[in-house]
């Protein structure tokens, strides 16, 4: 079991999660926002025409390219349904009592027989590291003399700090359409690669890191 479980993780392009941001194996970094969706159909025309053209307007704003995600999972009532258990429990009401328990029974049975999925919408916005030959390269140019030798660290926090402005640029462009958005910090991004690569497991949270 533990040599199956390594090779399927290597198929997995995730080497770390830190500081909010999904580290790739070929070390370079990705940040996910969670947005918000627009009813674009509920629009009038004059509406969609203004919304289409801030999009527009954002996409030739970024000089990097970007990646809107959609995962679709399968609504989790239980933990709903287990507020309902201790509502009906503290009701004083016979008759409040008895109308919440057939409510809880029908939603049990609503969502056995049909899947409630629930839609999220991501943009992951990438950020690769230059290379090292070319920077190297630049350095070699630029003076002659050996240069200090940067740790990894600080070339982890001069990338990270690349990557924090084009998410800022990301969130001020979608801002102006009319989509909320938020980053994803470090257990929520755990969370949703745990579920992606474990689809059959829904109900479950991610294992502790």
């Amino acid at each position: 079991m533990a040599k199956q479980a390594s090779a399927t993780q290597s198929f997995v392009p995730l080497k770390e999660v830190r500081d909010g941001i999904a580290i790739l194996r070929d070390g370079s970094l990705r940040s996910i926002i969670m947005v918000s969706s627009i009813n674009f159909a509920l629009k009038s025309h004059d509406e969609q025409t203004a919304i289409l053209a801030q999009f527009q307007s954002f996409l030739n704003t970024i000089d990097f390219s970007v990646q809107i995600a959609i995962e679709s999972r399968r609504l989790n009532i239980l933990p709903y349904l287990e507020l309902l258990h201790t509502k009906e429990d503290t009701q004083e009401n016979d008759l409040m009592k008895i109308q919440l328990r057939e409510y809880i029974e029908f939603i049990r049975t609503f969502t056995t027989e049909v899947d409630i999925m629930v839609k999220s919408f991501f943009v992951v916005v990438p950020y690769s590291p230059p290379a090292l030959n070319i920077e190297k390269s630049l350095n070699s140019m630029l003076s002659k003399q050996k240069t200090e030798t940067i740790s990894p660290e600080m070339r982890y926090e001069e990338h990270r700090t690349q990557l924090e402005q084009r998410v800022g640029v990301v969130e001020n462009g979608l801002s102006r359409i009319g989509v909320r958005s938020i980053p994803l910090g470090s257990d929520e991004i755990v969370e949703l690669f745990y579920h992606l690569f474990n689809p059959g497991e829904e109900g479950r949270n991610a294992p502790i890191r």
